[in-house]
């Protein structure tokens, strides 16, 4: 092949390459950054196709310029030096006897190249090739993500990774760090792709030259159904799945449009131990028989089935058939999750430099190296910066264009309110008994039964039942909504249904440093939950989820009270206790809490039934003490009718000993017998009394010495005061205030 053919095929691959890195190659999606690339498509197009093409052009010409020149005055000098300067004339033109010299005919050459000025860079296949590498590393289906490839560090090649380490004594970094995480399962995205097309691609041909497929024939996916569910935490017995509609699995619309069925839902058959992603993987076989039965039934429906039966074969399924190919696709597309660049110019531009700095340029070769080599190596340096530069600027656009889109605060599409009957005036009461929708619910919730007896006096005597202003039509809302003054200091409670990174961003100015304890409960990250990762960034894409979402909840705690709590099992404790000490500081950690769960997670050794509650404080200053229980409250009374309130006794020793602390070691007089009561008179013990004894003269005269009822105690107790009392540590393992199975 020669040197112009080579440069030309891996050109083309390389704008091959920034084609699909700009998703012209796509089929018709329809949600994200796909809308706006195909939005923008033309100028895409322009930007590839001609701009860039042009300014390779302009870099190759203005390098070739410089590169043939340079061979010129070096064959010049050769010429020179072997035959001396009588070798040219005055007008610098070679003497005519020298013409057939070898050496000479080499500066004739290198002449005619000059004056050409349209060869090629020396090693611009090498160039292209290296754009190729350094895009395609980056570059992962729709995402540029933060990944070097890692190779053994020698004496002349460093380790191509480089942590932007800050100085700290220990310091977390993740490959997603710099990256916002985005789970596409919370949009339900629809999708398409043109059938000519994808047959096409499969057979490697023109679309056109196959059958009677019309190249206008599109297949869309529509979900038509979709459950309520955990929103970015949906463990294994809450999963959902992409099921087939059964009552009409396909339909038509006009002649060229074929439309696949979908609910979003639990799936009820689903028992055992069976992992989300073969469950779904088997909702998918049952999809493309059903749309294949279909098909195959009706005449109208022929075509389609012969065109959907078309081979999509992998190494591994040789008899996949087209349909199921897209069907795997549909579903990936909402279930795997995807990322966002904070600073993918930024980013880039810095992995270029090193990049030329460890596989282009090598320290040891230059210095061995003459100045003509070095040269041509600092051109070829050149002339791949200026084009991954115009590369990469255009790239950040589009990336900051969808990080732009993604921070932005979103509208919210609609409010509702629910509020107790006491706020409600009765003249609204009629409506409210007319609305079939409200009462049931009110039977839903186990508010009322179906046998109540609905009037406007049982309305009255239950001032605390609960309606919902959703169930009702706008002008009820409206007029309802216009009769309650101060309505948003009257609120005292809000929820919001939406994707947690948009809630809370939604959240920041209006209950900053407001909120006085987080829950949380995020995917535990098994690897069995539903997530299909990003080139298998299964931690990596976990931490980036939790990392932007928790510096946003940090901003809503309040200053001094505010407590964030994550449950969490073994999986990723460790990791996420690294992050939170990044996000909030390691001193903000008030500790680790052992939940009981009902069923253990069995292991070859243990059968896992507990998981972790961490909880930290955000600048935690007071310790958070838990209210006394009815059983502890018993505890308390007021026998002797203190006028200080309800009291409880202590042991009156410490836990010191006599060698101890010996003067803590005397009698104390009893109030009936006057015996000296000794720490060790009346009990085997070696411990001492928990005050001196001018404190316990104190004691006495403050009444807070107890011998019993009728003073008949052998030994002294002190009164605790209730209302002294500052309420207890909450202990570290709960076995007995519920499971998380319940509380789930």
């Amino acid at each position: 092949m020669s040197n112009i053919n080579k440069d030309k095929e891996i050109k083309e691959k390389l704008i091959s390459k920034l084609k699909e890195m700009f998703q012209l190659d796509q089929p018709e999606l329809d949600f994200g950054l796909y809308k706006i690339m195909h939005a923008k498509a033309d100028q895409i197009s322009q930007f590839i196709d001609t701009e860039l093409a042009e300014h390779i052009d302009s870099v190759f010409s203005e390098a070739n310029s410089k590169d043939s020149h340079a061979q010129l005055q070096k064959a010049k000098e050769d010429v020179i030096a072997a035959l001396g300067e009588s070798a040219f004339n005055a007008e610098g033109h070679l003497n005519e006897q020298f013409k057939d010299v070898p050496i000479a005919k080499t500066y004739l050459d290198a002449l005619q190249a000059s004056k050409r000025d349209n060869g090629t860079l020396s090693n611009s296949a090498s160039i292209y090739d290296h754009l190729y590498r350094f895009f395609s590393r980056y570059y992962d289906g729709g995402d540029f993500l933060s990944r070097r490839y890692h190779v053994a560090e020698n004496s002349k090649r460093a380790a191509p990774y480089a942590v932007p380490y800050d100085g700290r004594e220990v310091y977390l970094h993740w490959a997603n760090k710099d990256q916002y995480y985005i789970k596409t399962s919370d949009s339900f995205n629809n999708y398409t792709f043109n059938l000519a097309e994808a047959i096409a691609k499969e057979k490697k041909g023109d679309e056109l030259s196959f059958g009677n497929t019309d190249k206008n024939k599109k297949i869309h996916f529509q979900l038509v159904d979709a459950d309520e569910g955990e929103h970015n935490n949906v463990k294994e017995n809450q999963a959902r799945f992409f099921i087939i509609h059964a009552d009409q699995p396909v339909k038509l619309n006009g002649d060229n449009e074929l439309i696949l069925q979908f609910e979003y839902r639990a799936d009820s058959n689903k028992k055992g131990r069976t992992t989300a992603k073969t469950w779904q993987d088997n909702k998918l076989k049952e999809a493309e028989a059903l749309i294949f039965a279909t098909l195959d039934s009706q005449a109208a429906y022929k075509d389609w089935a012969a065109d959907l039966k078309t081979l999509a074969p992998t190494k591994t399924e040789k008899s996949r058939t087209l349909l199921a190919k897209y069907l795997s696709k549909y579903t990936a597309r909402n279930t795997m999750d995807y990322f966002i660049h904070k600073d993918l110019g930024g980013f880039l531009s810095r992995e270029l430099d090193f990049y030329i700095k460890n596989e282009i340029m090598h320290l040891d070769d230059i210095e061995q190296s003459d100045a003509e080599t070095v040269e041509s190596w600092l051109l070829k340096v050149r002339v791949l910066r200026q084009v991954a530069k115009k590369i990469i600027s255009f790239l950040a656009q589009l990336e900051d264009f969808q990080k732009k889109l993604w921070l932005k605060k979103k509208f919210v599409t609609e409010t509702n309110y629910c509020m107790t009957l006491d706020r409600v005036p009765e003249a609204f009461y009629g409506e409210i008994l007319a609305c079939e929708k409200q009462i049931q619910e009110w039977v839903d919730l186990g508010f009322t039964t179906e046998h109540t007896e609905y009037t406007e006096t049982f309305l009255k005597e239950n001032p605390f039942l609960a309606i919902d202003t959703g169930l009702f039509n706008a002008s009820f809302k409206e007029r309802l909504l216009a009769e309650i003054e101060d309505l948003d200091e009257t609120t005292d409670g809000v929820l919001i249904h939406s994707e947690n990174f948009q809630a809370l961003n939604l959240m920041q100015e209006r209950y900053r440093e407001q909120v006085k304890c987080v829950y949380i409960d995020p995917p535990y990250n098994t690897g069995e939950d539903g997530f299909v990762y990003k080139d298998s960034y299964q931690h990596s894409s976990w931490l980036s989820m939790q990392s932007d979402r928790l510096l946003l909840a940090k901003t809503i705690l309040n200053s001094t009270k505010g407590t964030i709590w994550t449950n969490l099992d073994d999986g990723e404790i460790h990791r996420y206790k690294i992050l939170s000490d990044l996000v909030f500081d390691e001193k903000a950690f008030v500790g680790n809490v052992i939940w009981k769960k009902t069923s253990g997670d069995n292991k070859p050794i243990f059968a896992f039934t507990h998981d972790n509650l961490i909880v930290y404080g955000k600048n935690f200053s007071e310790p958070s003490r838990a209210v006394l229980s009815g059983v502890q409250r018993k505890a308390y009374k007021n026998i002797d009718n203190d006028p200080r309130g309800d009291w409880a006794i202590s042991d009156y020793r410490s836990k010191w000993t006599k060698d101890e602390r010996q003067n803590l070691y005397y009698g104390i007089e009893h109030p009936i017998t006057k015996e000296l009561i000794f720490p060790d008179t009346y009990a085997e013990t070696t411990r001492v009394w928990a005050c001196t004894k001018e404190t316990h003269e104190e004691n006495v005269a403050q009444n807070l010495v107890w011998w019993g009822e009728d003073d008949s105690s052998l030994e002294p107790k002190k009164k605790r005061f209730l209302n002294e009392h500052k309420g207890i540590n909450i202990r570290s393992i709960w076995t007995d205030a519920g499971t998380n199975d319940s509380a789930s």
